[in-house]
C-alpha cells in the first residue's frame, strides 16, 4: 500500500504548485490564529482555487467552535478537517456535523500513553460520528498546532498503524525509517519541509516524498521476500 502524505501549513501559491509537483496527497491550511502558518479563510480561498482535482485540502482548527469551522467551510471549501486541540469526542463529532466534512483528530501523544489508549481512543471518536476517519497522532508539547517533535514510534499498535496518520518531528532523514517501521496510512509534515516559518522548501518537500517511496519499496521488497521463502 502506498503511504499517503500531507504537507500542512501552506500560505503562499509557489509552495502549494511545490506541493502538486512533489506528488503528495493531501495540502493542509492552518486556521489557528496564534500560528505563524495562519491563513484567513479567504487566503485559503484563494489557494484552494489553484488545487487540481484528486488532491485532499485540510482545514486544521484548535478549539474552535461549530459555528467558527462551518463559517470558514464556506469560505474554504476543504475536504477535510483536522481537530487540534482539546476537543471532546463529542464536540469533535459536532464540530464535522456542523461543517459537514469528515474529519480527523489529534491524539498528542505523551511519554507515558499506552498503546490501549490509543485504541480505545480511536474506538470512541468512530463510535461518536460516521464523519470520523483516522487519528491523527503528534506530540504533546505545551503548544498547539505541531510543534516538530517525534515521539516513540513503538507505542503505535500494529492494528491501528494502517489507520493512522503519523505526525511529529518527520523529516526528509527518518521519514523512510517512520514508514517501515510504523506503516501508518499516511504521514504529515509541516516544519520539516520549511526555508523559515510558513515558508516551504519546494527541495525539501520533493525529497521528503522520495524519502516516504523508498519506505513504500523498502516495505514491498520485504513483502515479496517474505512470500518467496518456502514454509
Amino acid at each position: 500500500m502506498r503511504t499517503r502524505i500531507k504537507i500542512c501549513g501552506l500560505t503562499r501559491e509557489q509552495d502549494v504548485q511545490a506541493v502538486m509537483a512533489s506528488g503528495a496527497d493531501a495540502i493542509g491550511f492552518v486556521f489557528y490564529p496564534k500560528s505563524p502558518r495562519y491563513v484567513t479563510p479567504e487566503r485559503a480561498a484563494e489557494l484552494i482555487r489553484t488545487v487540481p482535482p484528486f488532491i485532499t485540502t485540510v482545514g486544521l482548527f484548535v478549539n474552535a467552535s461549530p459555528e467558527e469551522v462551518a463559517a470558514t467551510v464556506k469560505i474554504a471549501p476543504l475536504s477535510l478537517i483536522q481537530l487540534h486541540g482539546d476537543e471532546t469526542v463529542a464536540e469533535g463529532a459536532a464540530i464535522a456535523a456542523a461543517a459537514g466534512r469528515q474529519y480527523m483528530k489529534v491524539f498528542r501523544v505523551k511519554p507515558d500513553t499506552r498503546p490501549d489508549e490509543l485504541l480505545e481512543y480511536e474506538q470512541a471518536n468512530r463510535a461518536a460520528s460516521p464523519l470520523f476517519t483516522s487519528l491523527l497522532l503528534d506530540t504533546y508539547v505545551d503548544a498547539y498546532g505541531g510543534a516538530g517533535k517525534g515521539f516513540d514510534w513503538s507505542l503505535v499498535p500494529k492494528d491501528l498503524a494502517p489507520r493512522v496518520v503519523l505526525s511529529g518531528g518527520l523529516s526528509v532523514h527518518n521519514a523512510t525509517d517512520a514508514v517501515v517501521g510504523v506503516r501508518p496510512y499516511a504521514v504529515d509534515i509541516s516544519s520539516g519541509v520549511e526555508a523559515s516559518k510558513g515558508i516551504k522548501d519546494a527541495r525539501k518537500i520533493a525529497d521528503f516524498v522520495t524519502a516516504v517511496r523508498v519506505g513504500d519499496a523498502t516495505i514491498e521488497s520485504e513483502t515479496h521476500h517474505e512470500s518467496a521463502v518456502p514454509r
